[in-house]
């Protein structure tokens, strides 16, 4: 086949080469790519006369030009003619406007590509970022949100639209919380209409904006009243009957306000509102603290009442004096590993659980053992005080009960656990233990008896974060692992489970507040937050980032202001999460906290 597309000025020759043969001067399409030799067919570059040499062309066949064009033209002719059925590689083509598309039996979706408003779960898209609930502008946001909202339907509707708000986020300080609700979101968003059950007194005409079946600027003239005319009003009653009544005499009243709104949405505005309390979102120190393990199952970090702060780092422990800043190495293990670090309530002794099953006690302040004490054939991951009383729990499922005043190694073995048990506390006030373990169970023990008071297994992973309320007896609040992410309260009196919220990430730990009804949590993946909780709404008060790393480790400063957080990335964060303890404050541990409102004269 042969080219004749020629300028009509522009003579030049044509050379017809075969592409079984090409040579170096075979042309290239002007969007840079080689041209395809998959083709069989002759082809014909237009050459400048001056550069082709002659008697290199051959004359040109009318003849053969048109039978090869026709022959051409019957190829394309037998591929039109292809059943529709049979595969093929050409397209069918549409004709029409796709900025004016015709909607009658067509799929635009599919016809103009476009994207679906929910993505499909196969292709990863960019998930939008959660709004932060516990941020501080948050909820000043949402607070004015939501006064905003009940001061519009106020004015507009006057209290014939009901406002669904709920009792515990009303912003109107005489509303009383009722209930308490367990959900991370935030249910203060109403719907518009609302629904019919948040009011039940009302008629259900009422539910939705009517035009008022009473005038809505009724006026009475001046003279009318002076001089108790019996004309009728623009309302239609009797000037008589209004001038019987006398002047208003209400302060309250609208008729002398001098606000564009009435005097209930004043009360609204001029009400207190109680700021949310600011936690700093950094920690205010961080140290550095190598080989600190990344096992969930290790207790490493207690904080003690002489105000030193006890880490186990592989197989030494250092103190860290939170006044002074003084780091100081209290032992070193040759042979063995620490696993758990627990301080006595009072005074200067602590004691550290060891992978060889040993449980040792060192006296602090001159950094000397005291004793060393056996029982045990697997690790110690867990440790608890009780005045003079020591538990320990061990990955062989067991717990022991130790008097440390007393030559015996141990004084009661406890066999609950089907696995190793990864945590214990002691509620000193109500003389009860609280035990988990690996096996999702989570026992409450009645003093020493060797008979668990209560098995609770609501839990469906492993339970290591336990605290006992220092501010309400039989108060016990646990935490699941990775496949449970809850947190639950208990009341031990009854056994039964008082509170519960899904906190969408692994519980590694749990540590109440000592000066205010708050609880601190630490998680795992996938944020490694650190959450604050108001107790019992469950609503965020802060929720603080920085490990990169499970946080595995939390332990409180002696004054409650303070938390220490531990985590895999080997390093120790100090957070201010809670207020100074008040004069008539609650809560503490110990006889410091029930002596400390006798502290003071007056």
């Amino acid at each position: 086949m042969t080219d004749t597309n020629l300028g009509p000025h522009e003579p030049s020759h044509v050379i017809t080469r075969s592409m079984d043969n090409p040579t170096a001067g075979d042309a290239i399409s002007p969007l840079g790519n080689a041209t395809s030799s998959t083709t069989s067919r002759k082809r014909s570059h237009i050459i400048p006369p001056n550069n082709h040499p002659r008697g290199a062309s051959e004359p040109v066949d009318a003849a053969a030009l048109t039978q090869a064009l026709n022959g051409v033209e019957a190829e394309a002719q037998s591929r039109e003619r292809t059943p529709v059925g049979s595969p093929s590689r050409k397209r069918q083509r549409i004709y029409g406007d796709r900025f004016i598309p015709n909607r009658e039996g067509r799929d635009l979706q599919a016809s103009f590509s476009l994207i679906p408003d929910i993505p499909s779960p196969a292709t990863p898209s960019r998930l939008k970022k959660r709004t932060p609930h516990g941020e501080l502008h948050f909820q000043k946001t949402e607070e004015a949100n939501r006064t905003f909202s009940t001061l519009l339907r106020q004015e507009v509707f006057d209290g014939t639209v009901p406002q669904p708000t709920p009792p515990h986020l009303s912003p109107d300080a005489a509303f009383s919380p009722t209930s308490h609700s367990t959900t991370i979101n935030d249910p203060s968003r109403t719907r518009t209409p609302p629904s019919n059950q948040t009011s039940t007194s009302l008629a259900p005409a009422s539910l939705t904006p009517s035009t008022p079946h009473k005038n809505m600027f009724t006026y009475m003239s001046p003279q009318h009243h002076r001089n108790g005319s019996s004309r009728l009003t623009p309302h239609g009653t009797p000037g008589s009957r209004r001038s019987q009544r006398g002047p208003n005499m209400d302060p309250t009243s609208d008729l002398y306000s001098t606000s564009p709104i009435h005097f209930d949405s004043q009360r609204l505005l001029l009400s207190p509102k109680k700021t949310p309390r600011a936690v700093p979102k950094v920690p205010f120190k961080v140290l550095d603290a190598p080989d600190l393990a990344d096992d969930f199952y290790l207790n490493l970090v207690d904080w003690g009442s002489s105000n030193n702060l006890g880490v186990g780092l592989g197989s030494c422990v250092f103190m860290w004096n939170s006044g002074t800043g003084k780091v100081t190495k209290l032992c070193d293990l040759q042979d063995d590993t620490v696993t758990s670090v627990s301080w006595i309530q009072r005074g200067s002794h602590v004691s550290i659980g060891t992978s060889k099953g040993l449980v040792q006690i060192w006296d602090a302040e001159r950094c000397r053992r005291l004793r060393t004490m056996t029982g045990h054939t697997a690790r110690v991951g867990a440790l608890a005080w009780n005045d003079h009383i020591l538990s320990s729990g061990s990955r062989d499922r067991s717990i022991l009960h130790r008097d440390v005043r007393q030559p015996d190694q141990w004084l009661r073995k406890l066999t609950g656990h089907k696995q190793e048990v990864c945590g214990l506390r002691w509620n000193a006030d109500d003389g009860q233990l609280a035990s988990g373990g690996n096996d999702n169970q989570l026992m409450v023990w009645d003093k020493l008896n060797a008979n668990p008071l209560w098995k609770l297994t609501e839990h469906t992973a492993a339970v290591k974060a336990i605290a006992w309320s220092p501010h309400q007896h039989h108060l016990l609040a646990s935490g699941g692992g990775t496949a449970d992410r809850r947190i639950k309260f208990w009341n031990t009196q009854t056994g039964i489970c008082v509170n519960e919220i899904d906190t969408g990430s692994q519980v590694c730990n749990l540590a109440w507040s000592k000066n205010s009804n708050e609880l601190v949590s630490t998680h795992g993946f996938s944020q490694n937050q650190i959450v604050v909780w108001k107790y019992p709404s469950m609503t965020q008060v802060a929720s603080l980032t920085g490990h990169t790393y499970r946080v595995l480790y939390l332990a409180m400063s002696p004054d409650g202001q303070t938390v220490v957080t531990g985590a895999g990335d080997e390093t120790l964060r100090f957070w201010k999460c809670f207020n100074k303890r008040e004069r008539n404050g609650i809560g503490g541990e110990g006889m410091g906290s029930r002596m400390e409102q006798w502290s003071t004269i007056r």
